[in-house]
This record gives structure tokens, sequence and C-alpha cells, in this order.
């Protein structure tokens, strides 16, 4: 249980980098003096550790969240002018992404929930009525589906070239649907909506057609990357419009300064997993390959991308040679 006293030493020190960041962004890092620029990075590091704390009792949650912010605009200014490297860039996807997904988990979630539902109300309205169907997916490919054949034919003609395609247009739909988020979530909300409708409509077509297995084995190797990385831009989307409408105790700049950082954090950390997804429906999705290997293969997929993301790693303890 965190005590008072704890609250009451910590605080100060939350108020004071609060103040360093304030002077940073009305005047510039510049303007602060080599004894200012120290005491951030010290500032920076204890309240690293003081989130930790906030993090292991549910009391402080609702303090966590405000550090957490803090933390978000100190990292973004003591960081914002040092040079990416190779390390630098290997330790954000396996050190800082996964821990930045858990952080704003329920942005993601909330996005698969409007996917889902929207895929479940395609799915009831298109055994209701079997006209909606034509009206959402063209009664060409309505036909194709009623003679019982995959339309992933051409695929298989150019594999290189629809890869690129492929993955050019799923980058093109999650930075969307990211984006769409500074229209107050109506945009990004829209986005998850119309591909769960396509999905729902599309799954019962197949069914209705006796195709189910041939429709998921092709889904399934590339969707169980493709769909959680639109789903994590979905969430990226949700936490943008959050800074933008509900700033809290920030103002509306900083609110949405620190969300769209974790926010474009997010979008960035799906692009190798629509890389992977599109060289997978380029070329093994639409293979001969029998339907049970292709679930296998997207089972191990699937557990190799939760192990990734929501298991926790030990952070690297911070020496006085680690500062800014």
């Amino acid at each position: 249980m965190i005590s008072n006293q704890w609250l009451k030493k910590r605080k100060p020190h939350w108020t004071r980098l609060e103040t360093l960041l304030e002077t940073s962004a009305k005047h510039g890092v510049h303007k602060l003096t080599h004894g200012e620029l120290q005491e951030l990075g010290l500032l920076y590091r204890q309240t690293a550790g003081d989130l930790s704390t906030l993090r292991e009792d549910t009391s402080g949650q609702h303090l966590a969240r405000y550090v957490n912010q803090l933390l978000g605009r100190a990292h973004n200014t003591i960081y914002s002018g040092k040079k990416s490297s190779a390390f630098g860039i290997v330790r954000f996807f396996f050190e800082s992404y996964p821990q930045v997904f858990r952080d704003t988990f329920p942005y993601t979630a909330v996005a698969f929930v409007l996917f889902a539902a929207s895929a479940v109300t395609g799915f009831l309205i298109s055994t209701t009525r079997p006209e909606f169907m034509h009206e959402v997916l063209g009664p060409r490919m309505v036909e194709t589906i009623e003679r019982r054949e995959m339309w992933t034919h051409s695929i298989v003609a150019i594999k290189p070239l629809a890869s690129s395609a492929i993955m050019t247009n799923n980058m093109s739909v999650a930075f969307v649907t990211f984006a769409s988020g500074i229209m107050a979530g109506v945009g990004t909300i829209y986005m998850m909506l119309m591909n769960g409708l396509m999905l729902g409509v599309i799954g019962t077509a197949c069914w209705l057609s006796g195709m189910s297995v041939s429709l998921w084995s092709f889904v399934a190797p590339h969707g169980v990357l493709e769909l959680p990385a639109i789903f994590i831009a979905g969430g990226a989307g949700l936490l943008l419009a959050r800074g933008l409408l509900f700033p809290g105790t920030l103002s509306r700049r900083d609110s949405l300064a620190v969300a769209g950082s974790q926010a474009v954090r997010l979008v960035v950390g799906t692009i190798p997993l629509l890389v992977i997804a599109g060289v997978i429906e380029g070329f093994l999705s639409p293979s001969q390959l029998p339907a049970p290997l292709k679930f296998a293969f997207a089972a191990m997929l699937a557990a190799l991308l939760a192990v990734y993301l929501f298991s926790r790693r030990t952070p690297k303890p911070l020496t006085a040679s680690s500062s800014p």
C-alpha cells in the first residue's frame, strides 16, 4: 500500500520535473542550464522508478496515469535530439514496443471489440438478407464464391508483385486507421467497423457456399499478424482521439503530444508485422499446402506474437553513466 508519506516525498519531484518540461516547451531545451539538464535526467530516472512502484499498487493507478504522461513528455524532451542507431532500433522493438503495447492495451482491445461486433453484425444481416452480400461484395465476387472458387489465383501467378502490393495496401490501411483518430476518433471507428463488416460478410458468403475451410485456411497464416496489426493501429487512433478530447490535467496540446507519441510508436511497431504478413499472404496463404498445416503454422505465429507482446522483460538497471 502506497503511504501518504511516500507520496508527500515524491510529489515535489514530479512537480519540479513538470516545471522543467514546461520551460523547455516554451523556450527550448537550450534555455536550460547545465545543472537543470542534469537535474532533468535525474528526475526522469527517479520518476521512472516511481511509476514502477505505482503500478504495483492498485490504489495508485490514477497517479500512475499522470506519472506515465509526465514520463512520456520527459522522454520526448530528453531524446528528441538523440541520434538513432541500429542497437536503438533493436531495443525499441524488443523492449520498448511490447511495453508501450501493454500500457495502451485497453485501446487496442476496444478496437478489436468494434471490429468483432461489426463482423458479427455482418454475419447476422447476411444470413437473414442474402441480397446484403451482393450490396457489400458486388455481384462478381458473390458469383465467384457461389461457383466455389477462391479469388486468390491471381496472387499465385504474380507472387513477388502481389506480396509487395499487399504490404503497401495493408500499411496504408493501418496508417489511415491511425491517422483518422485526429478526427475525434470518428474515422478510426469507421475503419474498424467497415473492415469488420467486410470480413463478416465474406465469411458468411463462403460458409453458405461450403467454402469455410478454403477461406480460413487462406486467411489464417497471414491474418494472425495482419489483423492484430490493424487492431493495434485502431487502438493508436483511439489513443490519439483520447488525447485530443480528454486532456485531463494537461493542456490539450501537451495531452495530444503525449498521446501522439505513444500512438506513433504503436503504429511503427506494426510495420514488421505487416511486412511479414504481406510475404506470407503473397506466397504461403494461396499455396496448395494442406489446410491443417496452414492452421498449425498460424497457431505457431499467434503463440509467438502473444509471447512477444505480453511477456514482461526485466529492464536493465540505470547507472550514473546512462544519464542523457
